[in-house]
């Protein structure tokens, strides 16, 4: 991965981070290592963890996160959840994904997919 993309990825991260915040989530991790990958940000909102993918794109001509995470991806995200749940003995979660469009400098466009997996 190029030097930007993932400068592009740990912005877009951030903001989404931000974002969720704004809307009541509380940001219990970000970028935590499992067995099955890495989980990009968790959070918590009442009683309900929740596991979010943030995929961040310059341009939304070509970039629709709803197709950018493949079914082998979902299963990723899925099994790094119930890894984290059974490590942490949590039993209310789900998995959200975040599109953010954008760049430093400007203000980007957030779309909040809930229970995308």
């Amino acid at each position: 991965m190029t030097t930007f993309k993932k400068e592009l990825g740990a912005w877009g991260e951030g903001i989404a981070a931000e974002w969720l915040t704004g809307q009541g989530y509380q940001i219990i991790g970000r970028n935590v290592r499992t067995p099955y990958g890495e989980i990009d940000i968790i959070a918590q909102v009442e009683d309900v963890t929740v596991f979010v993918e943030v995929k961040t794109l310059t341009s939304s001509r070509e970039f629709f996160p709803e197709k950018n995470i493949t079914p082998k991806k979902q299963q990723h995200m899925l099994n790094a959840a119930q890894y984290y749940c059974s490590e942490h003995e949590i039993d209310h979660f789900q998995i959200d994904a975040i599109a953010v469009e954008g760049k430093p400098g400007v203000n980007p466009v957030i779309t909040h997919f809930k229970n995308a997996v």
